[in-house]
């Protein structure tokens, strides 16, 4: 990866799970992190572990005037009227069968996942344009945005909403200087996913449905991440990167079929 001393990096949702992860891949690549989270002390966690360069930022990417103040802090501790580049890797689901799904359960996954990354995107856009800087921008979907999962309530459709909007902003923001691309993580054993690889079994049988035979880590998603944000990316925008092993194409595979099938040089036309 190209060289990032010097720059710098916020990334959302960092006080836990993958979004650390990020935080930490970046502050050993050299970006100076500015961690947000709506979670002040896991913020601040995260930043004490990372050393100097890390800044620990509190607010709700939801909130307009919290993520400016936020932002207005990190340029205070860096110097810099705006972030390099951006991670928007907050996230929440609420499980349960959509018959079922309280409708504010439904709303606070789609502020989270959806309305908190255009906020804080269009956030540090702005003062990338009036900065006259180049910015890199890198949303966190999920392959449940590509195949849907059941009893996931809003948590599908905001990631695949997010990815849609990050075509979007790829496509007007590139005039300036700006990529934005997506990261669509699968079977990660980190962050929200932790609970369910807490069951054994269920470790054991997800991982043999993985082409690949087992699950991701949240440091290979954050090597991901920092290959669309670096030079080496320069010139992919509007792509969506599936870090999945595999397990979202592999459907058709492990639907049952006759032998028959499988011959090579058929008859049949």
């Amino acid at each position: 990866m190209a060289e990032d001393s010097e720059r710098t990096l916020l990334v959302t949702g960092a006080g836990r799970g993958i979004g650390a992860e990020i935080a930490r891949a970046a502050a050993a690549a050299g970006w100076t992190v500015g961690v947000l989270d709506r979670d002040g002390s896991a913020a601040a966690s995260v930043a004490e572990e990372l050393g100097a360069d890390a800044v620990p930022l509190e607010a709700d990417g939801s909130d307009a005037a919290a993520v400016e103040a936020a932002l207005d802090r990190l340029a205070e501790a860096t110097g810099q009227p705006a972030p390099d580049a951006l991670v928007c890797n907050a996230g929440i689901v609420r499980f349960g069968p959509l018959l079922d799904l309280a409708a504010d359960d439904w709303s606070d996954v789609v502020d989270v996942n959806l309305t908190g990354t255009f906020v804080v995107a269009r956030a540090v856009a702005r003062r990338l344009v009036v900065s006259g800087r180049p910015g890199s921008i890198v949303t966190v979907t999920s392959m449940n945005g590509v195949a849907p999962g059941p009893n996931a309530g809003a948590y599908g459709a905001t990631k695949a909403a997010v990815a849609r909007l990050s075509q979007q902003m790829a496509l007007e923001w590139a005039g300036h200087g700006i990529r934005v691309n997506a990261v669509a993580p699968g079977l990660i054993d980190a962050g929200m996913s932790e609970p369910i690889y807490a069951d054994d079994d269920v470790r054991r049988r997800r991982s043999e449905a993985v082409p690949l035979g087992r699950l991701g880590t949240g440091a290979e998603v954050a090597a991901a991440v920092l290959f669309l944000l670096s030079d080496d990316a320069a010139y992919i925008t509007g792509t969506e990167l599936l870090v999945d092993g595999g397990v979202t194409m592999s459907v058709i595979g492990t639907l049952p079929r006759p032998r028959s099938v499988d011959s090579v040089g058929s008859d049949d036309r």
